[in-house]
């Protein structure tokens, strides 16, 4: 984004002509400095989000390979998983924080060499309460060593609440992973993969994005087993 600024004032009618030559310089000057800057600010945030070159088009080094299986799995986005949306380009996930049942520090990390489909979910969350069943059934039927349903509570109050919650809803599968600072739903948000709850992504085993979803899924359904079994691969 470019800061409107103001041009320099008119420099008034010179009484000598010989200092004329030298008038235009301070204007010139501005303009570059306000470019300069403009460089420095993107290559900051290029940093801190990974983001490849200023055009946000090209895809880092390290999910160049992930580029095939979003295509693997783009025509797949149908029926139950119609809204989930591959990435264009892939992307780095930042490397989120979060604990265990028994509060050992954890990181997505954790699952390099293993896809993953990472799910945010809430007590208060609705529709959480609808597809977390689903992630259940997802996790028994393609649970293995190269694939695994991550999902990660965030309630920030009441912390003992949501295990009771998931014996509630009948989830007997899934492992229990919780942020209460829900500093992981900020960090995705920073980055423009976060905006509500549920809140879900593919994960490939670089730790790379795959695809995203907005909302819930029924991920139970033969849609979305054909779905994540592509991302997965053979």
């Amino acid at each position: 984004m470019t800061t409107p600024s103001a041009s320099p004032p008119p420099a008034p009618a010179p009484t000598d002509p010989a200092p004329q030559a030298a008038a235009p310089a301070p204007r010139r000057r501005l303009p570059l400095l306000l470019a300069a800057g403009a460089v420095v600010a993107a290559a900051g945030l290029a940093a801190v989000y990974g983001i490849a070159g200023l055009g946000g088009n090209a895809t880092p080094a390290e999910c160049r390979a992930t580029e095939a299986v979003v295509q693997r799995i783009a025509p797949l986005t149908t029926g139950e998983v119609a809204a989930v949306a591959p990435a264009r380009p892939p992307r780095l996930l930042p490397d989120l924080a979060f604990q265990d049942g028994a509060g050992k520090p954890l990181r997505l990390s954790d699952w390099r060499g293993k896809t993953v489909l990472l799910n945010l979910w809430a007590t208060w969350c609705v529709p959480c309460r609808k597809e977390m069943p689903a992630l259940d059934a997802l996790q028994a039927r393609l649970g293995s060593d190269r694939f695994q349903v991550v999902a990660i509570n965030i309630d920030t109050r009441n912390t003992d609440k949501p295990q009771a919650w998931l014996q509630e809803v009948g989830s007997t599968r899934l492992a229990y992973f919780a942020d209460p600072s829900a500093k992981v739903f900020q960090e995705l948000k920073a980055v423009g993969k976060a905006f509500g709850m549920p809140t879900t992504l593919l994960v490939d085993p670089h730790g790379c994005e795959i695809a995203s979803l907005a909302g819930p899924a029924e991920w139970a359904s033969p849609d979305a087993l054909k779905l994540v079994e592509a991302a997965r691969g053979p």
